[in-house]
């Protein structure tokens, strides 16, 4: 049976139907076609300095507060104020350019730092992503020059903040290869925490790759996000990390992106990190 439907039901209750004249007058596609002046696209000025890529919105905040923003020359403090197209803003002298948000992921390799500049003129992980997008881009934490695996960049200063804070556990699975096998008492020790020069650190999870024999080969998954902390937590019982490779980060893997390739996140993996 066909569904009514409501909609037509209420317009013939409070409308009488026109007559052919009138019908052909008000449906005629010259006279429905309705030209709007286009506004221009106005945004708070905390999202444009954060899509700016200077830091996350609610540092933004902080820096609008403080009497630090400029628009079009005159300084403003109030959160709320939006901004335009044609507005200038400024921050420590320099224009903000309200950038598109761009979201990169790197499959890193072995011998690469992770820095925008390196003095000594060493290969970058910026040298791997730089015809990646027009967008200043910069990495979500680091990778020392040895390991390899997943690296994200952005624009995006508020996720930035999100992915690298502590306190949201965001996670990353690491795959170990030891210069001899890890026995039983050590993971137990690691299981339940490690004392460092920097403090105590505690892994998520570990244990061995089931398909080694030799138990060389770890898999250790951490929220942490310290200097080489992988490496120092075996260093510190006795073990040389021979290789490191970061398999998973924030739910991202390493799934059709070979060694020292790069690709976009669509917009589902992109709304799975705002969730986080």
């Amino acid at each position: 049976m066909k569904k009514k439907n409501p909609y037509s039901e209420q317009r013939s209750k409070d409308h009488k139907k026109p007559d052919k004249a009138t019908s052909k007058k008000k449906f005629s596609k010259k006279e429905t076609e309705v030209s709007t002046p286009s506004e221009p696209k106005l945004v708070r000025i905390n999202k444009y300095v954060a899509d700016a890529g200077i830091c996350s919105r609610r540092e933004a905040d902080k820096l609008i507060e403080s009497g630090l923003v400029y628009i079009n020359g005159e300084v403003v403090t109030q959160l709320g104020t939006k901004v335009g197209l044609k507005d200038k803003v400024t921050y420590k002298g320099k224009v903000l350019q309200g950038e598109k948000l761009r979201y990169i992921l790197l499959n890193k390799p072995k011998g690469f730092i992770t820095t925008s500049d390196d003095p000594l003129n060493r290969r970058t992980t910026m040298n791997l992503v730089e015809k990646a997008c027009s967008e200043r881009i910069y990495s979500v934490g680091r990778l020392d020059r040895n390991t390899t695996g997943l690296l994200l960049f952005t624009n995006d200063g508020e996720l930035t903040t999100k992915l690298t804070h502590p306190s949201n556990g965001v996670k990353k699975l690491y795959h170990a290869v030891l210069d001899k096998p890890l026995s039983k008492n050590d993971l137990l020790k690691i299981m339940e925490g490690v004392e460092l020069e920097d403090g105590k650190i505690r892994p998520d999870k570990i244990d061995w790759v089931t398909d080694e024999e030799n138990k060389k080969h770890i898999g250790i998954e951490l929220h942490s996000g310290k200097n080489r902390i992988v490496r120092r937590i075996f260093e510190h019982l006795g073990y040389d990390v021979i290789r490191l490779d970061r398999v998973i980060f924030a739910g991202l893997t390493k799934k059709d992106l070979s060694r020292g390739r790069w690709r976009e996140l669509d917009e589902k993996e992109v709304n799975i990190l705002r969730m986080l």
